[in-house]
């Protein structure tokens, strides 16, 4: 919960900074325009950081205490003159549960490291496309927050901008364990990322990107949609890109989120 606020207050003062400037300089809010159809693009030719973090004050078969909070710190990193990207994630996670006398009891830390490394077998000024490996660490800190297992997969990404005004594209995982913890469950987890973005003009946006999560081993799914608002702006040569975003999901199997908001910053280096 505490990092929820945290994030959703450094989002609002940064939006308040960024608007400012904005204001006082005419030539920003042209960049950012020119900027915003690449400022989503997962496989952009940029060394780019994001900081996003979900919020689930309600989840299935769950008391309806249970809460859940994840940021997600990631670094993306081109190489091999921008036909690879190298993307590494890092979960910090919190999960409340009531005990047996309806008190909450908060578990909180690190989650399961993952990277992967897309090859990028289309690349040009409209569409990217890219697949790879994935790898997972078992570096939770505490047996709730993660699977305990080294796991393997693959990961398809496309990203398309043929308009000024809407790009879309996709996001697909899948991965299962192979070694750690024999005490724990094995895992086979799916995932699907469709994501969509309306431009609004000077740099604001509308947008949506759900993860449809397919937990084949727990027999577990999540299937939210999304539709939130974003704003792009550059100031020299970083492009800052802030959003918040609700999801709902229309079906769900096992302990998943019935509801969460997304809210995140991003940064683009630009070169």
């Amino acid at each position: 919960m505490k990092k929820s606020k945290i994030l959703i207050t450094v989002f609002l003062l940064s939006t308040t900074f960024l608007f400012a400037q904005e204001k006082s300089a005419d030539t920003t809010a042209t960049s950012a325009s020119g900027s915003a159809a690449q400022a989503n693009n997962p496989l952009a030719n940029m060394t780019a950081v994001s900081f996003q973090d979900y919020y689930m004050p309600k989840l299935a078969e769950a008391p309806d205490e249970a809460f859940m909070n994840t940021m997600w710190v990631r670094f993306a990193k081109p190489i091999a003159k921008g036909k690879m990207l190298l993307r590494a994630s890092m979960p910090f996670s919190s999960l409340g549960m009531p005990n047996a006398n309806g008190v909450v009891n908060t578990t909180s830390g690190t989650g399961d490291f993952n990277a992967f490394l897309s090859y990028n077998f289309v690349s040009n000024a409209t569409t990217t496309m890219g697949i790879g490996p994935s790898i997972t660490a078992p570096t939770a800190s505490d047996d709730l927050l993660g699977t305990g297992k080294w796991q393997g997969g693959f990961a398809f990404v496309a990203f398309v901008a043929k308009s000024p005004v809407f790009q879309f594209g996709g996001l697909i995982t899948w991965q299962a364990s192979f070694a750690g913890d024999s005490d724990r469950a094995d895992t086979s987890l799916g995932a699907i990322q469709p994501f969509y973005f309306w431009q609004l003009g000077k740099g604001t946006y509308l947008r949506g990107a759900p993860i449809w999560v397919l937990d084949f081993q727990k027999d577990a799914y999540s299937i939210p949609i999304a539709l939130g608002i974003g704003k792009v702006v550059k100031l020299g040569n970083t492009v800052f890109n802030m959003y918040v975003e609700p999801q709902y999901s229309m079906y769900v199997k096992g302990t998943q989120p019935v509801f969460q908001v997304l809210t995140g910053i991003n940064l683009q280096f630009m070169k």
